[in-house]
């Protein structure tokens, strides 16, 4: 049989049986004096048995270790083996599955998908058309990816994110938008906001967030300079509480 032939015969392709004998999973036949190579019977035989473990999952290393002399593998081990990744591999895809419909039942979101917990306290807060509720919105979010959210932080939160009072804390803090930094109005607002956070939140707030310089100075960046000068001394205040816990 000419390659095409035994390919055919097996149903593989020409290209998989040149690379099987590449990577030396199937003995390369001598060329008769026309040029082509003959295969025989056996050689069918071996590679249809390399196409069945193939289809079976595993690798060509796993197959050569099969195919291989006695100090190889036996089938029973690989297969035993082969078993088991599959095992992990479908307990993967149940977990993230799991997952995926907690996402799904979770109350929708404008953000893309979110975990339920974080969907659900962002359910709670009041429509607002405020720019610093929004902005603290997607703060929150990408602190959750960053891994310094949690469910415990947000059912702290709970009541604080339902509270139409801290609405008009963001609106005093959209009204320093075109205000100096020594504006008396800075300091009166940092501490309200600071009041306004229920103690339970510095309980379960993360001690390893993400609390690099640089972190902070692209947080203020996302604000006008007076209400950057607020956010500062709130977090100043947070650290401090924190650290006194």
């Amino acid at each position: 049989m000419r390659i095409g032939e035994i390919a055919a015969l097996v149903g593989v392709t020409t290209r998989a049986v040149r690379h099987y004998h590449h990577v030396g999973l199937l003995p390369e036949p001598e060329r008769r004096p026309n040029g082509y190579r003959a295969y025989s019977v056996r050689d069918a035989v071996l590679l249809a048995r390399v196409r069945r473990l193939t289809e079976l999952g595993l690798s060509l290393d796993e197959v050569r270790d099969v195919l291989g002399d006695d100090a190889g593998r036996e089938l029973a081990d690989v297969l035993e083996e082969l078993d088991a990744d599959l095992a992990r591999q479908e307990a993967a895809i149940r977990e993230r599955r799991e997952r995926l419909a907690a996402l799904r039942a979770a109350p929708p979101v404008d953000d893309g998908p979110l975990p339920p917990a974080l969907a659900a306290l962002l359910a709670q807060a009041p429509e607002t058309t405020s720019p610093s509720a929004a902005l603290d919105r997607e703060h929150l979010i990408l602190l959750d990816t960053a891994g310094a959210g949690g469910p415990e932080l947000y059912e702290a939160m709970a009541a604080m994110a339902a509270d139409p009072a801290v609405l008009a804390l963001y609106e005093r803090l959209d009204d320093l938008a075109d205000a100096p930094t020594d504006d008396p109005r800075i300091p009166v607002l940092a501490a309200d906001l600071v009041a306004a956070v229920p103690d339970g939140v510095f309980d379960v707030i993360p001690a390893d967030g993400p609390a690099a310089p640089g972190f902070t100075q692209a947080l203020l960046a996302e604000y006008a300079p007076a209400q950057a000068e607020v956010v500062r001394q709130v977090m100043e205040a947070f650290a401090q509480k924190g650290s006194s816990r």
